[in-house]
């Protein structure tokens, strides 16, 4: 006999009464100062009991609000589906502006790079912009989740290995100018031999791109390759 347990997620669950005593206390103003302990030190800096302490609240507080830290992480990753707000005429500009958007996002909330792609968002604002962005879309419907999932797929590779590389950067104390610098004399003798000439052309005579750039071809790439598709 099929047993089916309904689940009710945290966005269902209603919030305990207001209680104004010893501080107020919401899932808005707990997920906002996990937020802000998330972007001043990633989401090692994010903890029930780091927030109480954030909100000056015991973190049996907490308990009424949010049962786990994986229902936190949820609120935090919708709570900034908010600001990645896709706009623009037909599915090329609309999934144009999810890319940028959502890049802009991560950069703000550097965080952001280590849950997209590895949690689902079921929260109510990344459901709004999944509906706006499939509404806007215009195409066969047969074709609207493969062409998003496409996009988001670059945006999240993208986005990632640019944020590995600031981390990188401040680990290290070297940008990419200076560690170009530092391997240079090593790559100038691994290529005197011969032993690459495809890879050293490139290296020699291609134009370097910066992050911006890299990103937007990237994305023209993609967009072409899916117009094409579509054309057929």
């Amino acid at each position: 006999m099929l047993c089916i347990v309904l689940v009710m997620v945290v966005w269902e669950r209603p919030e305990p009464p207001e209680r104004p005593a010893p501080a107020p206390l919401s899932r808005e103003r707990i997920v906002g100062a996990a937020i802000r302990l998330a972007d001043e030190g990633g989401l090692d800096a994010v903890s029930l009991r780091k927030v109480a302490a954030a909100l000056n609240v015991g973190p049996m507080r907490l308990y009424g609000y949010i049962d786990t830290k994986e229902e936190l992480l949820d609120l935090m990753l919708d709570a900034v589906q908010a600001e990645i707000r896709p706009s623009g005429d037909g599915w090329r500009e609309v999934l144009r502006s999810l890319a940028e958007t959502t890049r802009q996002a991560v950069h703000q909330h550097e965080w952001l790079a280590d849950l997209l792609g590895g949690r689902p968002q079921l929260g109510p604002n990344a459901l709004a912009r999944g509906d706006a962005v499939v509404a806007a879309m215009g195409i066969d419907v047969d074709h609207v989740m493969p062409v998003i999932e496409a996009v988001n797929a670059y945006v999240i590779g993208a986005v990632r290995r640019e944020i590995t590389e600031l981390r990188a950067e401040r680990n290290t104390g070297m940008d990419k100018a200076q560690w170009q610098v530092s391997y240079g004399p090593y790559l100038r003798r691994t290529f005197a031999g011969g032993r690459f000439p495809a890879l050293s052309a490139v290296i020699h005579d291609a134009v370097h791109l910066d992050a911006d750039q890299t990103f937007r071809m990237g994305l023209d790439f993609l967009l072409d390759g899916i117009e094409a598709r579509l054309a057929r």
